[in-house]
């Protein structure tokens, strides 16, 4: 199974989010653009894990939910990785938070112990628009970065759960469902 670790958006900032950011669509939409309702906070990336992992990972979520709260997180701004110049994913930012930076620190942690290795690169949480499967010409790219400047978009969520999902690969796209979902607490 391919899974990974979301915080998913709730629906009407997922429909928000995908319309605000129509004229990037329009710009480049030779890109690889992720529907709205794949939206998502990536909290980790497990890849293909054998079924029997399956439980180990839904105790360590759920341990870790059970010690943070729900706190509210804030999108806004559009960006690229590595920059416009060299684009390989074009994202909708999502700010900086000391209670998420904690709350992956100790998803790392929970998965290291039970034989996952831990990310390599820093935690830059970001919800990804887009993936960029061809090099663009300059102009095209240029047109992009520009139509970024204007994507004025901001909203804000509580983030209320962490949840497990697996990704089926297809022609048409990737297919998610929900695995397991932990809450964090209220309050």
């Amino acid at each position: 199974m391919r899974l990974f670790l979301a915080i998913n958006l709730p629906a009407a900032v997922r429909s928000e989010a995908e319309a605000a950011t129509t004229l990037l669509r329009d710009t480049a939409p030779e890109l690889g653009w992720v529907h709205g309702a794949r939206l998502h906070l990536t909290l980790k990336f497990f890849g293909d894990v054998e079924d029997a992992r399956v439980d180990d990972i839904a105790a360590a979520v759920a341990g870790v939910a059970g010690q943070h709260r729900e706190f509210l997180l804030h999108l806004g701004g559009v960006g690229a990785f590595p920059n416009f110049r060299r684009a390989r994913v074009v994202w909708l930012g999502v700010e900086q938070e000391p209670r998420l930076e904690l709350l992956h620190h100790d998803l790392e942690l929970a998965f290291e112990a039970v034989g996952f290795e831990v990310e390599g690169r820093p935690f830059r949480p970001h919800l990804t628009l887009a993936r960029v499967k061809h090099a663009l010409p300059e102009a095209r790219l240029r047109a992009l970065s520009r139509a970024a400047k204007q994507t004025d978009y901001r909203t804000d969520f509580v983030a209320r759960s962490i949840d497990l999902m697996s990704s089926e690969l297809s022609h048409s796209g990737p297919t998610y469902r929900t695995v397991m979902s932990a809450a964090l607490r209220s309050g």
